[in-house]
């Protein structure tokens, strides 16, 4: 069919209009998804004590994300993953399945979390020490990793490449004599738990993928105490362990690419 020039300009026009609208539900699905996400971590992190299995807080994790209007998202995987949440333990760095050991003063625990709400997934992640204390050299892993993490989230606005986030993060780590892990890396997100484009902790600035407004991506350094080398627990297919037995850390946020910039959708209330 041969369209007209004024019918051709109206039809251009009316497909701005939808793919603008579409773009504003997303982002305030997300926003809104991004919220419950922030807080419902932050609350986590209030909760998880020494004593407590992983079972027992993905029982609990589940309840939250339910009774916060949310969905959870692991239960859509084609390969089910079994829980709600990842809780990987010391020399496991990411995708831990719950277990039944109970948790000690001064553990490892990474937690990274997928929710679905209003369509639109948000994805996040922390590390911490159970019970507040623990090594000093892992509690200063955990802080140089969030720094990375913020090194690469302040390189992100519209122009910017992903080879930029990935260089920030990266040379945070290395100056901070840590492990750099290289084959789990962040990922877009929208409708689906993982898009293009993909985001590594590592790269070369002005490279890769060029960034614009509107974008929803996940950052997430991940780093270890010893080599990076991993691999996946045969026992229970998920659990991705430090093959030198040593510690792991895992932090994430999910970004947005506005005009002056980001904005960072997982945070909690009053951060």
């Amino acid at each position: 069919m041969t369209l007209t020039v004024e019918k051709s300009k109206k039809a251009m026009v009316n497909k701005e209009n939808s793919d603008a609208k579409t773009l504003q539900a997303k982002i305030l699905a997300m926003r809104e998804g991004g919220k419950i996400m922030g807080n419902l971590l932050k609350d986590l992190k209030n909760y998880v004590q020494p004593g407590m299995t992983g079972k027992e807080i993905d029982s609990w994790v589940r309840q939250e994300i339910i009774k916060r209007g949310a969905s959870v998202a692991y239960d859509e995987l084609e390969e089910k993953f079994p829980g709600a949440i990842c809780i990987s333990i010391n020399d496991e760095l990411v995708h831990g399945a719950p277990k039944d050991e109970p948790l000690e003063e001064g553990d490892k625990a990474s937690f990274d979390l997928v929710i679905k709400y209003k369509g639109y997934y948000t994805d996040a992640a922390f590390t911490m020490l159970v019970g507040g204390t623990g090594s000093p050299a892992v509690k200063k892993m955990i802080s140089i990793t969030e720094e990375s993490l913020w090194a690469g989230i302040e390189q992100v606005k519209p122009g910017a490449h992903i080879g930029d986030i990935g260089h920030a993060v990266e040379t945070v780590l290395r100056k901070g004599h840590l492990g750099v892990i290289e084959n789990y890396i962040g990922h877009g997100i929208d409708v689906s738990m993982h898009e293009a484009p993909e985001v590594p902790n590592y790269g070369k600035k002005g490279q890769g993928y060029k960034l614009v407004e509107g974008d929803t991506i996940c950052i997430e350094p991940m780093s270890c105490l010893g080599k990076p080398a991993n691999y996946v627990d045969k026992d229970d297919g998920w659990s991705v362990k430090m093959k030198d037995g040593s510690i792991g850390c895992h932090c994430e946020h999910t970004i947005l690419v506005n005009k002056d910039g980001y904005e960072v959708l997982t945070l909690a209330d009053g951060e």
